[in-house]
């Protein structure tokens, strides 16, 4: 009989914060871990992926949210591992690499269909980390990018953002202005993954720098953030201009509120005459187009036309720090923590 491991290590909440989430809310505890069943799945999790989301998850107030996070639960989120155990006859085998939402722990069980094989060869298994689907499924669906394109993506500096600029120049947009909170990350946009400009928050009206870079207007916006930025947009809209929302860190990082919940101004009189459609995705919307997305972004990957920006912390012991050092900007890329 094989040796497994017999407990495991996870990341819990150990304290609902009353504002934004800091180191102390959290705590790296360890569990005893049974051997897995006969139609169980056993995984040696490599790395995994820390995600805004998380915020809304654990503030509690998001009725629509699939569950929440209560004090002393275990996190959630997307992980690559190893098959350490997998049933006879299944479509796994010690030793595949898998994808599942079983991160923030350093084991993980359950049924197969809980795990998605990486496929043999691929040039960066943790990539697959980078929660580019919905960018881009946002791009060559609900905003289809068309040839010579104006493309503005709202908080490029994160784990879609670095990826979605370059899907964006790769499906024909003519530019791709993005958008960040310092310029020393705008500089790595501009200079390493094909931003035509960056627009800084704080270095003046966010409105008066989108009408310098983009004097004609925009005819994509792929926004994270909301706030100040999507007004902006809003303004800019060329006709027939299509915007597709997949977040809003203006509200889900404001201290003040709880993190379901993202007000803006916008103007609709500009909606209706500029024939302006806009689209509201949910992180899960594109889990169809998962295979399409693996086959395009191996491909990418692979001729050098496309990276995955990542800051990796290694060891689980960091994780309890790595959502505060998301929420204060300081990083760049997908947040990972490597194990």
């Amino acid at each position: 009989m094989p040796s497994f491991p017999t407990t495991v290590r996870e990341v819990r909440l150990v304290a609902a914060p009353p504002g934004l989430p800091r180191p102390e809310h959290f705590t790296v505890a360890e569990r005893p871990l049974a051997a897995p069943g006969p139609d169980e799945v056993l995984v040696r999790n490599r790395g995994f992926v820390v995600l805004p989301g998380l915020r809304t998850l654990i503030g509690g107030a998001f009725a629509d949210a699939p569950f929440s996070i209560r004090p002393g639960d275990p996190l959630l989120g997307p992980a690559v591992g190893e098959v350490l155990a997998a049933p006879d006859g299944g479509p796994l085998r010690p030793g595949d690499l898998v994808t599942h939402l079983l991160g923030w722990r350093d084991h993980a069980v359950a049924g197969a269909a809980a795990f998605t094989r990486v496929e043999d060869g691929f040039p960066d298994p943790l990539a697959l980390l980078s929660p580019g689907l919905v960018g881009y499924g946002a791009l060559t669906r609900a905003a289809a990018v068309r040839e010579g394109d104006v493309v503005l993506v709202t908080g490029a500096a994160g784990a879609i953002g670095t990826v979605s600029g370059q899907v964006a120049r790769l499906l024909g947009a003519a530019r791709v202005i993005g958008t960040t909170g310092s310029a020393a990350k705008a500089k790595r946009l501009t200079d390493e993954f094909g931003y035509d400009a960056v627009l800084v928050r704080g270095q003046g009206p966010i409105a008066d720098q989108l009408a310098a870079a983009a004097p004609d207007g925009i005819d994509v916006l792929l926004d994270m953030v909301g706030g100040e930025q999507l007004t902006a947009a809003v303004d800019a809209a060329r006709p027939d201009a299509r915007f597709a929302l997949i977040g809003s860190l203006a509200g889900q990082m404001d201290p003040a509120r709880r993190g379901a919940d993202a007000p803006t101004v916008v103007d609709s009189f500009r909606l209706l005459t500029r024939n302006v459609t806009v689209h509201g995705i949910s992180g899960q919307r594109y889990e169809e187009l998962d295979p399409e997305w693996r086959e395009r972004l191996g491909g990418w990957l692979r001729a050098g036309r496309l990276t995955v920006p990542m800051t990796v912390l290694p060891g689980i012991e960091q994780a309890p720090g790595a959502l505060s050092r998301l929420i204060d900007g300081d990083v760049f890329g997908a947040t990972v923590v490597e194990l």
